[in-house]
């Protein structure tokens, strides 16, 4: 539905820190799922860790909140270029099942909750092969820029 020049249109992120790959349902309102290849050659596999390489849970929960924000945007109908800017302000109930390892892919669920005054709540998925690696509610706030 969405491939990675599309999705570049609505997230300021760059390489190596745009953690959304493809986007293949989207309900504008409602909910999105979205995906990240894992792959051996990412960045910070170079240190976390050299022999036994785990993708960093902050990295998972980023990839998340990137898909929530991407949801926002176009139920939003705006876009950075706009100026209007998406922060991650928060998390509850965070939670880590699985390692995510190269190779993987990730896929990522975001289910609009609410939103007020601008602050957007949503609640998060990401698994691996149906299987649960993070969980949490996260809170994004849209502002100018």
């Amino acid at each position: 539905m969405m491939d990675v020049n599309e999705i570049r249109k609505y997230l300021p992120h760059r390489y190596p820190f745009l953690l959304v790959d493809r986007v293949v349902e989207l309900i504008p309102g409602e909910s999105i799922v979205a995906y990240k290849n894992v792959t051996v050659n990412e960045p910070f596999f170079n240190g976390h860790f050299p022999d036994h390489p785990v993708m960093p849970g902050v990295l998972i929960q980023e990839a998340m909140a990137q898909a929530a924000g991407i949801l926002g945007f176009k139920t939003m109908d705006k876009t950075p270029q706009d100026g209007s800017i998406y922060y991650f302000v928060g998390s509850d109930k965070l939670r880590f099942k699985r390692p995510v390892v190269p190779g993987d892919r990730l896929q990522l669920e975001a289910k609009i909750v609410s939103e007020k005054r601008g602050i957007w709540k949503f609640d998060v998925r990401a698994t691996v092969d149906g299987e649960l690696a993070s969980s949490a509610t996260i809170l994004c706030a849209d502002r100018k820029v």
